[in-house]
């Protein structure tokens, strides 16, 4: 059975664990991270240097980095087919989800939501700003998809878009309208395991 360190609030433990929803993986939780077990020891940092949530123990195999994990788990699957285009054109967003908007919400999220003193309002407001455009950038295409992110099926693009899109929904910042963006997670809150992975009380 796969073993996932880390804990429910971190959305990128949430990947991991709808991800295995999706593809009937079972799986163990082993409680880690902030709040639960402290990564800064020995044990974990010899599983992941970065002392970062989550770490995969699959067999003898140890990855860290949610993504990474997500691919590990989905290869060649209907989430993560072996067609080299289809493929491509779900891992761009995940590179996307992963380096430009996630980066765009840091300052937004830790202040508001988990009571952060270490950004300005400045800062604040500039990420609510950017975090807005990226959201926007996002609405626009999927408005021409009219479906999912990288098509007309759910495919790993999704998960990783659907927790960090619930994010922006569940931060108390002023956010723009984007039509394309709500429709979206109307869809995504038929797809198993949205309810557990960016329901209520799923930051």
């Amino acid at each position: 059975m796969l073993t996932i360190l880390g804990k429910l609030p971190s959305i990128n433990v949430r990947k991991v664990l709808w991800t295995c929803r999706l593809l009937e993986l079972p799986y163990e939780l082993e409680p880690w991270g902030k709040g639960e077990r402290d990564p800064n020891v020995p044990e974990f940092l010899a599983l992941n240097p970065n002392a970062q949530v989550p770490v995969l123990r699959d067999g003898h195999t140890v990855l860290w980095e949610s993504n990474t994990i997500c691919r590990y788990l989905a290869h060649d699957s209907f989430l993560l087919p072996a067609d080299r285009l289809q493929r491509a054109r779900i891992e761009q967003w995940m590179d996307w989800q992963a380096t430009e908007l996630n980066a765009s919400w840091r300052a937004p999220f830790m202040t508001l939501l988990r009571g952060s003193t270490q950004f300005s309002p400045e800062a604040v407001a500039a990420g609510v700003r950017d975090w807005n455009t990226k959201m926007a950038l996002l609405d626009r295409h999927l408005a021409r998809t009219g479906a999912f992110v990288a098509g007309d099926t759910v495919s790993l693009a999704d998960v990783v878009i659907g927790v960090s899109t619930h994010r922006w929904r569940a931060t108390p910042i002023d956010r723009i309208e984007l039509p394309a963006v709500a429709a979206y997670m109307e869809r995504l809150s038929h797809v198993p395991g949205f309810a557990e992975n960016c329901g209520p009380g799923t930051p």
